[in-house]
């Protein structure tokens, strides 16, 4: 069962206040020997917290004491936490990240050592183990990624749009020294952004990428310093927020269409041109003008999304004017 708490907070990326939503679990939280414990969780604490800055959305894995394992009911929690987001309109861009240092280590190993529980009924769970891994999202979704990146969290990494590394995390299929398989999209995803070849060697190797590597190959998109992932993925995700959102999405559902489902190149071309509706014609009828005004000329990309102004700032706004007309005779 989740419950949903409403309180202000000041975000730890130091943007200012926020409404915070906490998808809250009435169960114990799960206890962990895969990884080392990093900082301890309060069992009232949920597992899946949900932060909303503006448009943004950040969801955050915060099983800290088991580095951000994740369990069936904690992938189910993940799940709704990421439906909230795409149904919410005033949403556009979402985040994924860990809370404690890493990131996730992975599927909560325990649950499936646990004798009572089949694990048939852990894979073949509806959507994904660790989360809505079996589908593309509607919206576009950064990853923010610090200390452990491993084995099912690789694979929650993956289903993001985009990754932003720390430093000094670690990525790699470490479940290939226990026989654990890869049932979260992995061995789906990671050919099409790296290529077969270099996908084979991380998957049959199960070995280490550090961020050099990880940038290099195409894994991460970003690199950046010890601390400030969750930080620059913000930055990330409203560099991408304030744009016209429909043409956003029209580009990149066309792009997954093209990976996944198109049966040839011209079918890939139908996709584009067909899927290109109203609402996206309409926009883009729209910048052509607001191009014709003088915004975004000389390849600018400051102020391209309008500032809604609210009626009181009008107001001083008009006061100022006024005042200063007054002056001036």
């Amino acid at each position: 069962m989740l419950t949903i708490v409403k309180t202000s907070l000041r975000s730890a990326t130091g943007v200012g206040r926020t409404q915070f939503l906490r998808y809250c679990s009435t169960g114990p939280n799960t206890t962990s020997d895969q990884a080392a414990p990093t900082e301890k969780t309060s069992e009232n604490e949920p597992p899946i917290l949900v932060e909303k800055i503006d448009s943004i959305t950040m969801i955050g894995l915060n099983k800290p004491n088991i580095r951000n394992a994740i369990n069936a009911e904690m992938g189910q929690q993940l799940t709704a936490a990421i439906d909230a987001f795409e149904k919410d309109e005033s949403a556009a861009v979402g985040i994924l990240h860990g809370v404690g240092g890493s990131f996730c280590s992975g599927y909560d190993l325990s649950e499936l050592a646990n004798p009572d529980v089949k694990p048939q009924s852990v894979i073949l769970q509806r959507g994904g183990v660790m989360g809505p891994t079996r589908r593309n999202f509607k919206k576009p979704m950064v990853c923010a990624i610090s200390g452990y990146c491993v084995g099912g969290g690789l694979e929650l990494a993956l289903m993001c749009d985009l990754r932003v590394m720390e430093e000094l995390a670690l990525l790699g299929f470490y479940n290939r020294r226990f026989g654990v398989p890869l049932v979260d999209g992995g061995s789906v995803r990671l050919p099409t952004l790296i290529g077969v070849s270099r996908a084979m060697d991380l998957i049959l190797t199960g070995r280490t990428v550090k961020a050099k590597e990880a940038l290099e190959i195409g894994l991460v998109n970003r690199i950046v310093a010890v601390g400030t992932g969750l930080g620059q993925a913000f930055n990330l995700a409203s560099s991408i927020a304030k744009y016209p959102q429909a043409c956003l999405n029209h580009d990149r559902n066309s792009m997954y269409y093209a990976m996944f489902q198109a049966k040839s190149l011209e079918d890939a071309m139908d996709f584009e041109v067909l899927s290109a509706g109203e609402e996206v014609l309409k926009q883009a009828a729209q910048g052509a003008e607001r191009f014709l005004q003088g915004v975004g000329k000389h390849g600018k990309f400051t102020e391209i999304k309008e500032r809604l102004i609210p009626e009181w700032e009008k107001e001083e706004i008009a006061h100022e004017v006024a005042a200063k007309g007054k002056a001036k005779k």
